[in-house]
């Protein structure tokens, strides 16, 4: 068997927490078919990236940094990968699921000829992919029958990598890119700014659904999240209602998490839902229906009115922080 070559995400010149469980996904891998992890860290002045990728144990980190690569785009960024994998001698090329792997990975599958399984959950020993279907209440064995195979690792079913003491060397990988080739061109990123952690990041999360009834309830969530240092999450329901943009969404179509600590405030608890959070550590649900789904994957549940418990929650809180 060939080696994996990982690429690895990053943001602000940190690496992403989620892209060490693509680390751990490939070290299994490794371990139970051969060969070697390899990590790649594409963009400009990123340099600090790959030290900090070094501390994961790889036999090598391929770091490409170039003027051209400081703005992601999935025709740069797919050539950039699939010289790295030559180079790695890689037979599986993964990463962590996210919306950045989502465009890419299907493009470099193609430049390579590759077959690719998307939001993997592990393995089997003879080198099939598990896959969730059906809103994840089946898991299906997917063979790839290509000499190289792409992947993306759902983060949530495979611990962050720990760091090891010793450090993996570090080379760079010059690749002759000419942007006046690309059929496209980077404009600008808006990104909306927020002070709260990440969703895919976040130890602690705290979700509002349809029973928060609007914007207005929504900021009980939101204020109960504060406290915490949480990330906010929110149901399809409260998305397509408008009462929170579409990034926050939980679920199928949303962002899958797993949290130490997941707080479900008026969810009602739908299987899209579930498929996106019930691999939380902790999960805690308060709900005036007491026959709502929610609690089925519940560790703790109060059946209450969120209007009331939510405030008394904050409160007391507080009160034990004082």
């Amino acid at each position: 068997m060939g080696n994996v070559l990982v690429i690895a995400e990053h943001k602000d010149g940190k690496l992403k927490k989620a892209s060490r469980a693509a680390f751990t996904f490939a070290r299994k891998y490794t371990e139970k078919f051969g060969g070697k992890l390899h990590i790649l860290v594409i963009g400009q002045g990123v340099a600090g990236v790959a030290e900090q990728c070094s501390k994961f144990g790889a036999e090598k980190v391929w770091l490409a940094d170039d003027a051209n690569l400081a703005a992601y785009l999935a025709e740069s960024y797919s050539q950039v990968a699939a010289e790295a994998a030559g180079k790695a001698s890689a037979t599986v090329i993964a990463a962590t699921t996210s919306a950045m792997s989502k465009d890419l990975l299907p493009r470099l599958a193609a430049r390579l000829k590759a077959g690719m399984a998307s939001d993997i959950m592990g393995f089997t020993d003879q080198g099939y992919f598990l896959r969730p279907v059906w809103a994840g209440n089946a898991v299906v064995e997917a063979e790839i029958t290509t000499a190289v195979k792409v992947v993306s690792v759902r983060g949530t079913e495979f611990e962050p990598a720990a760091e090891q003491a010793s450090a993996s060397p570090v080379e760079k990988l010059s690749v002759a890119l000419n942007a006046a080739s690309w059929k496209k061109r980077f404009v600008r990123f808006q990104e909306v700014k927020s002070a709260r952690p990440e969703l895919t990041e976040a130890a602690i999360i705290v979700t509002g659904g349809r029973g928060t009834k609007g914007a207005e309830g929504f900021q009980l969530v939101e204020k109960l999240a504060d406290l915490l240092g949480a990330a906010v999450g929110a149901t399809r329901a409260a998305v397509d209602a408008g009462w929170v943009p579409n990034d926050l969404q939980v679920g199928q179509t949303g962002k899958v998490v797993a949290p130490d600590l997941y707080i479900a405030v008026g969810v009602s608890g739908a299987i899209q839902h579930l498929a996106g959070m019930k691999g939380s550590k902790v999960i805690v649900a308060i709900n005036k229906d007491e026959e709502a789904p929610i609690f089925s994957v519940a560790d703790y549940g109060l059946v209450a009115d969120l209007f009331k418990a939510v405030p008394e929650l904050v409160e007391e809180i507080k009160k034990a922080r004082a």
